[in-house]
């Protein structure tokens, strides 16, 4: 479930700036890492708001979450000057490097609020596991794509398409409430 929506958000764009400047591998070392760190904490979290919150409060929340990670996506995201400062550095490491800067960028991200949402109600280790290897996956693709098509890729059709996934995620869980 977190592959399409991580689709054209600014970890993509990261992935591509680390890419041209590191090898794939340790790009890739230094994503996963942080990424399974930041989204544990994200599932702790969630998993302690679902244990103290009523489950249909839960998913109109996630719902109204969702479709606000939808508008969000369809806004778009963009690598700041600090952004791109962290992907240019030379450290000794790149994957430390990598991981270090997609930590901090993923910190109240689109990515971690989501998966935060996603383990109110979800089993929180699949959820981990998920929202950890979809975003990871997502990069890899921007990864391969960004030194296979470089400027070609459509931007604004995945943006499109990943903001209906986040608004068809959001019809789910309120037919879901509103049905049961």
């Amino acid at each position: 479930m977190r592959f399409a929506p991580e689709l054209g958000d600014k970890s993509q764009l990261m992935a591509l700036v680390f890419a041209t400047r590191y090898p794939a591998w340790p790009v890739l070392i230094g994503i996963t890492v942080a990424t399974a760190i930041v989204h544990f904490g994200s599932v702790l979290l969630g998993a302690a708001l679902g244990a103290a919150l009523p489950i249909d409060a839960i998913a109109i929340m996630a719902a109204v979450a969702f479709v606000g990670f939808g508008l969000w996506t369809l806004r778009g995201d963009s690598l700041t000057g600090d952004d791109e400062a962290r992907a240019a550095r030379h450290g000794r490491s790149a994957a430390l490097t990598v991981g270090t800067a997609f930590f901090l960028a993923e910190l109240g991200d689109k990515t971690m609020l989501a998966t935060v949402t996603l383990a109110t109600s979800e089993e929180p280790v699949g959820t981990w596991l998920g929202s950890t290897l979809g975003m990871v996956a997502a990069d890899a693709l921007a990864i391969w794509l960004g030194t296979t098509l470089g400027a070609r890729l459509p931007d604004k059709s995945v943006r499109i398409g990943a903001a209906v996934a986040f608004f068809i995620f959001a019809l789910w869980l309120t037919l879901d409430v509103v049905l049961t």
